[in-house]
């Protein structure tokens, strides 16, 4: 008892302003119908969740790196693509995945290229162009490549062949794809060898290019290095050679599997692009904030276009899987076992009708990503070295440990969770090349209100910011019986970001670090 008191006693300005926002929760249900609140409240719920994954993935960045990214909005965005385009045309998916699994085996020979480098000592010849020179090279052989490769693709500039209409077609029960672009064995071999050719030229350019500049390189490689890229290697050859076999077994296998494929691939990917991210541009910045700043910005900028470029504008719509979209016998259930077996859209609870993907499954989702990175953070070997790697680094690299590779770890891992928010998203708000600059804005706040460096501080800021939106949402509707006005005031829809900026305004005046942040 006596420890709580003293606990309650350091951080009494945290439990007051706590306990203030518990009243202020109690208070708002008071005017509501105990179906509006319950419906509103599980709607919080999964904004929060989605919130809290592009949260926590910028929380891990900056307060494990001290790195803003002020792309992982569009990292988010890009996230929804690449799970749309695994879900919605796993055909196009699986004729990329043969030359990116090439160009990233490529890329992936740096480390060779580093100790070749270190032991012939010519890090330093050539100057800063060569290195240079040799990127464009590299990133003009693999674009070459890719195009000669066959890829089914789309065509945005005509309605009919548009990615939207492939959205609409599976939401429809169509399932039919295009018929798959072919090549002879030759133009296939030749866009392979180049696409691997240009990785590999990448990465000797950014090999000369971080010797130049002395980052350390090691000077005897072992010959196991060689098995991460020589796998992807065959990994591509492979889908190659199954392509038509494992696309149409995608397709067999109904949109509940290709669903969870779908977001499988999409967090890989996006660790994939974080780790590349990090690897290649921020880590050369780390002592020059402003550039970071201005690289993370442009990178947001870029990839926007990029989307635009290769999916286009229009919204599209990601059906929901067959285990959440099923209506008729036994829908909408009445409990959530029963909503499970009979693959239900919708649970019947207290006169409210519950969507089970987006007040259900996306809450639990997100849960389930709280317990275990904050699980790995605190419990394991790997969260250890993160830890001990931030307070400092020059004492565990003495004990043999690669930090780089584990700000790489931490990078990738924070691109991964806001990925995952975009696949999971797509079918609760559609996909669009404006949906990851909203929930920036959110997670930016929610993370102000928490505290920028806390994990916890994330979910926290999270959930108040779901939780007062879909509020404000709700009393936009049913209004709200203010003393000295004769009718109830309904908050229009620009009051909902409104409210959370207040929100923010209010905590920081009363706790500049958030309600979980560490005193810098």
């Amino acid at each position: 008892m006596a420890d709580l008191t003293n606990l309650l006693r350091k951080n009494r300005t945290q439990a007051a302003t706590l306990a203030a926002l518990v009243v202020l929760f109690l208070l708002a249900l008071q005017g509501m119908e105990p179906s509006d609140w319950v419906i509103t409240v599980l709607r919080g719920l999964a904004v929060a969740s989605v919130t809290f994954l592009v949260a926590s993935g910028f929380s891990l960045i900056f307060g494990l790196m001290d790195v803003l990214n002020l792309a992982h909005g569009t990292l988010f965005m890009i996230g929804a693509y690449i799970g749309w385009t695994a879900y919605v045309r796993p055909d196009t998916l699986l004729d990329v995945a043969t030359p990116f699994a090439l160009f990233i085996a490529g890329l992936m020979l740096v480390p060779l290229w580093d100790a070749w480098l270190t032991r012939r000592r010519v890090a330093t010849r050539g100057g800063r162009v060569l290195p240079w020179l040799i990127l464009v090279l590299g990133l003009a052989i693999a674009a070459f490549g890719f195009t000669r490769h066959p890829i089914t693709a789309w065509d945005v500039s005509v309605y009919d062949k548009s990615p939207v209409v492939f959205g609409v077609k599976l939401d429809l029960g169509q399932t039919d794809l295009p018929t798959p672009v072919t090549a002879d064995n030759t133009q296939v071999a030749l866009a392979m060898l180049s696409v691997l050719a240009g990785g590999a030229l990448v990465a000797l350019g950014l090999a000369l290019n971080a010797a130049r500049q002395r980052v350390a390189a090691p000077t005897r490689v072992s010959w196991r290095a060689l098995l991460p890229p020589l796998g992807l290697v065959i990994l591509g050859i492979v889908l190659y050679v199954l392509n038509d076999t494992l696309t149409a077994s995608l397709v067999a296998a109904g949109t509940t599997l290709r669903f969870f494929v779908a977001v499988i691939v999409a967090t890989l990917a996006g660790a994939g692009i974080g780790a590349l991210m990090e690897s290649t541009l921020i880590r050369p910045l780390y002592a020059r904030p402003i550039y970071q700043l201005m690289l993370t910005l442009g990178l947001g900028v870029i990839g926007r276009e990029v989307v635009i470029a290769v999916w286009g504008r229009i919204q599209m719509q990601m059906p929901k899987p067959a285990l959440f979209n099923t209506i008729g016998k036994g829908c909408p259930a009445q409990t959530l076992w029963d909503a499970l077996a009979n693959q239900c859209s919708t649970i019947s609870f207290m006169g409210t009708r519950i969507r089970t993907y987006n007040e259900i499954f996306i809450f639990v989702v997100g849960v389930i990503v709280l317990i275990v990175v904050w699980l790995l953070l605190q419990r394991t070997r790997i969260g250890m070295i993160i830890r001990a790697g931030v307070q400092d680094r020059a004492m565990v690299e003495a004990l043999g440990i690669n930090v780089r590779q584990v700000f790489t770890f931490v990078f990738a891992l924070g691109v991964a969770l806001a990925a995952l928010g975009g696949v999971l998203a797509g079918p609760a708000m559609g996909v669009s090349d404006d949906m990851g600059e909203g929930l920036l804005l959110s997670a930016l706040i929610a993370l102000a209100i928490g505290g920028l460096t806390s994990f916890p501080g994330a979910a926290a800021g999270s959930l108040l910011v779901g939780l007062l939106q879909q509020f404000i949402v709700k009393y936009g509707q049913i209004g709200i019986t203010l003393p000295f006005l004769a009718q109830p005031f309904k908050p229009t829809p620009p009051l909902v970001p409104a409210s959370t900026l207040l929100l923010m305004i209010i905590i920081l005046l009363v706790m500049p670090n958030g309600l979980f942040g560490r005193k810098e």
